[in-house]
């Protein structure tokens, strides 16, 4: 035993140790940053940990453990508790439902010293464990050069015409990161791993050597180091992602803050037949370099209102309580904008809001509370919820086209474009004009609880 001991490191590497805490986090969607900080390491250094790997969890998952023959980093803490206790192997064992010879195994392989004392630590136990399973295995893409080109080319072979002439497509680089939006794009046959995958049965029925899972290619594209796909042919996935975004994260980001009570299921149901004004729907439409227009329109009258949402600069004032940033698509600035439009009208036409899921409208409580409207939100990827906003938007891209800078225009310049749609005929309010409409319901501030016919 004294022969294995010398072997052992006295301590164990902080960094190693602290690698499994923090893709633990990591699944349970911390951003790389807060997960290192949560396991007492950098943050340029947890960034770096999940750039590596290209986010792709290391085997183990969530809690690191190998389950079934092999002892679990849960059954090596209750190992480490019974030992302390003084217990022996064959109690140990007893309780923990393995054999005597795996506790006796267990304990001298994995032991160490510290301060010149052999004890057994759980978090000792694994690392040591998992770097004896590590085997220097290379990926089946990079000893099978075969099966390479072929996966290569289905991946990112260029774009052919049908007399088989090929077409290079736009000029790209690659720079690692996420595919920009708006830029050009790699051209190539981009066929995605899953389809490689299955088609490799296909066209190769009786070779057992032609055969890769998905998960496989999608590893090497992902992770540095693994020697045979290079990581920039990650442009040729239709996500052009460089990496994996874990599930938990994608769940947890953008719409925590909806909560069940301001769901569109609990909005009334005399807000859906448009008979009593005064109930809005809201949205943003988005130009190059995340430029934003707010739009918002009254359900029964069809009438317009656009937010100008200028993108804030680094002297802008912040917030005194909160010292959040005020200005652009913030949740602040939009908070600020959309109040200053809605105080400007009688009480009885800000009855309710209307919005999409997005985190511009996580004060809604606020907002709320400043002008008086009832806010819900539309279910997710359900756009018809709020088909007034979705069509006035479409009408909006006449003046704001996709791809265009729209913090050039001022409110001056919005307001323009939203009389000009406010004068418009409309068929739904049988071709009188949404400002005509709206004004009579102005007109008629004595008696706001009658429904009133556009």
């Amino acid at each position: 035993m004294v022969e294995v001991l010398e072997r052992v490191p006295a301590v164990l590497p902080v960094p190693m140790v602290a690698s499994r805490a923090f893709w633990a986090e990591v699944a349970a969607g911390r951003s790389s940053e807060a997960a290192a900080r949560a396991v007492g390491v950098s943050g340029s250094l947890g960034a770096r940990w999940f750039r590596e790997r290209g986010g792709v969890l290391p085997r183990g998952g969530k809690a690191f453990e190998v389950r079934g023959r092999y002892l679990s980093f849960g059954e090596r803490e209750e190992i480490s508790v019974l030992v302390a206790e003084g217990l022996s192997d064959r109690v140990i064992a007893e309780r923990l439902g393995r054999d005597r010879s795996t506790i006796w195994r267990e304990r001298r392989r994995n032991q160490t010293t510290r301060r010149g004392e052999v004890a057994y630590r759980a978090t000792d136990a694994q690392y040591l464990a998992e770097r004896r399973a590590r085997r220097p295995k290379r990926s089946k893409l990079a000893t099978a050069a075969r099966l390479r080109v072929y996966v290569e080319e289905r991946l990112a072979g260029l774009v052919e015409h049908p007399d088989g002439s090929r077409k290079r497509g736009p000029n790209t680089s690659w720079s690692g990161r996420n595919t920009p939006r708006r830029r050009d794009r790699r051209w190539s046959s981009a066929w995605s791993p899953r389809q490689i995958s299955e088609r490799l049965v296909v066209d190769f029925p009786d070779d057992d050597a032609m055969r890769i899972s998905h998960e496989t290619i999608y590893q090497s594209l992902y992770i540095q180091g693994r020697g045979a796909l290079k990581r920039e042919l990650v442009s040729s996935l239709r996500s052009g992602r460089a990496m994996r975004v874990p599930q938990q994260r994608s769940r947890t980001t953008s719409t925590g803050h909806v909560r069940p009570e301001v769901m569109i299921s609990e909005r009334p149901a005399s807000v859906e037949d448009r008979a009593i004004p005064g109930h809005w729907e809201g949205d943003l439409i988005f130009g190059s370099n995340r430029t934003v227009i707010g739009t918002l329109v009254e359900r029964t009258t069809r009438y317009l209102i656009l937010l100008h949402l200028p993108k804030p600069r680094a002297k802008d004032v912040r917030d005194a309580k909160t010292n959040a940033q005020r200005g652009g698509y913030t949740a602040t600035g939009v908070r600020d904008a959309i109040t200053r439009q809605m105080l400007t009208l009688p009480e009885h036409l800000r009855l309710s809001l209307t919005w999409d899921r997005g985190t511009e409208l996580a004060e809604y409580a606020h907002l709320k509370l400043d002008t008086g409207l009832d806010i819900y939100f539309a279910d997710p990827h359900s756009p018809w919820q709020r088909g007034t906003n979705e069509n006035t938007n479409g009408l909006l891209r006449q003046y704001f086209p996709k791809g265009t800078n729209l913090a050039r225009w001022n409110q001056h310049d919005l307001e323009a474009v939203a009389f000009t749609l406010n004068q418009r005929p409309r068929a739904a309010l049988k071709y009188r004009t949404p400002l005509e409409a709206f004004t009579s319901l102005l007109e008629s501030q004595s008696n706001p609880g009658v429904a009133t016919t556009p």
